[in-house]
């Protein structure tokens, strides 16, 4: 097992695996780096001119080749132009970067999300002021916001308010929280066919437990017939809650989340090789 270790994990073959990973990483802080930008559309479109190129070579499209070549070879240049406020973001993102700042920025975000949350529900419970929020966790929530309208907007406690007023065009349904962002509202979240969910409790109520049976979204619930803040997650429904214990409970769930990084793929990789050629060696 040594031996056939030592033939596959050559000097050679671990260059062209740092390379592939290199260019790996590249690729996904490109598109990371795009995403939520109107940018992401023109790279969608140089992805179709690239498969169109391609095409064209494979079924002879002499002159539709050459035009593509051409646009392809000018785009280059159209790109830098284009692209240019992300390109001088990225690079001084790149300057800034280490995962202490990366920690220390996303908990300073999560925790002003967490503000900015505490605001909008102790003003909505105290008005009796019925609402839905709904946090995206490790579970996608994109086939819900697809059913809202998409707001893509920083969150703050007078937008969550505006959006559940009273006879407002958006106040019936969810709001759904993605990537620390308000993704969209008034979304339809399935309601759930629990007997277990106590008879006095609405349609708020039922599909807030709804969408914790099919993901692990963690969802705020205030009832505009009592002011009570309920969360739900996994399947479990907290009612109740004080100020104290919302906030103790998001911080939990929301910030600890904030404070485990994903590893990199390169640093898996690392910890593979040096794991197996240690095992190798004794």
């Amino acid at each position: 097992m040594g031996i056939a270790w030592d033939r596959l994990l050559t000097l050679h073959n671990l260059s062209n695996l740092i390379d592939i990973l290199v260019v790996w990483i590249l690729i996904y802080e490109l598109i990371m780096l795009l995403r939520g930008t109107r940018s992401i559309q023109l790279l969608r479109g140089i992805i179709i001119l690239i498969l169109a190129r391609v095409a064209s070579w494979y079924l002879g499209l002499t002159m539709t080749s050459w035009i593509l070549d051409q646009v392809i070879n000018w785009g280059v240049i159209g790109c830098i132009v284009i692209f240019q406020p992300e390109i001088r973001r990225g690079l001084e993102k790149l300057g800034q970067r280490s995962v202490f700042n990366q920690l220390q920025q996303e908990q300073v975000q999560t925790e002003k999300m967490i503000q900015a949350l505490d605001s909008a529900i102790q003003y909505m419970s105290k008005r009796r002021i019925g609402a839905l929020i709904a946090i995206q966790m490790k579970t996608g929530l994109e086939e819900y916001i697809e059913t809202g309208i998409p707001l893509d907007a920083d969150i703050s406690s007078q937008l969550l308010i505006n959006v559940f007023i009273p006879n407002t065009p958006l106040h019936d349904g969810a709001v759904i929280i993605q990537d620390g962002r308000v993704a969209a509202a008034a979304a339809y979240l399935p309601l759930s066919q629990s007997n277990l969910i106590p008879k006095e409790l609405g349609t708020r109520h039922r599909a807030a437990v709804g969408i914790s049976e099919v993901t692990d979204a963690i969802t705020i619930v205030i009832s505009e017939e009592t002011g009570e803040v309920s969360i739900t997650r996994n399947n479990e429904l907290l009612r109740g809650m004080t100020q104290a214990d919302y906030l103790k409970y998001l911080r939990s769930q929301l910030i600890r989340k904030a404070q485990k990084p994903h590893r990199s793929l390169l640093a898996e990789a690392v910890d593979f090789v040096h794991t197996h050629f240690r095992g190798d060696k004794q």
